[in-house]
């Protein structure tokens, strides 16, 4: 079974999320943007989720981390939580 390792940041809005983004794309580090502007308590730990698999994260979240490019940070992605800023560190 495919495995992954993300970390991401949550906040209530697309504008926030996008600026987040450019920051990171500007040479920002992403877990010390997390640990700033993330609203879920992964936010702490740099946004680290952890290793997971199928079906455990929201279908949204599911798609961008088991199909998308791995190192690369993806979003904004929306899901009934909020937006979503998700990089892939792993999969296997």
């Amino acid at each position: 079974m495919t495995r992954a390792r993300a970390r991401h940041i949550l906040v209530s809005t697309q504008k926030e999320c996008e600026d987040i983004k450019s920051k990171i794309e500007n040479g920002e580090d992403f877990a010390k943007m997390a640990q700033k502007y993330s609203q879920c308590p992964s936010g702490r730990q740099g946004g680290d989720l952890g290793e997971f698999g199928p079906g455990q994260m929201v279908k949204e979240f599911d798609t961008v981390v088991f199909n998308k490019e791995v190192g690369k940070v993806h979003g904004p992605v929306w899901t009934q939580f909020g937006y979503h800023l998700i990089e892939i560190t792993s999969r296997k």
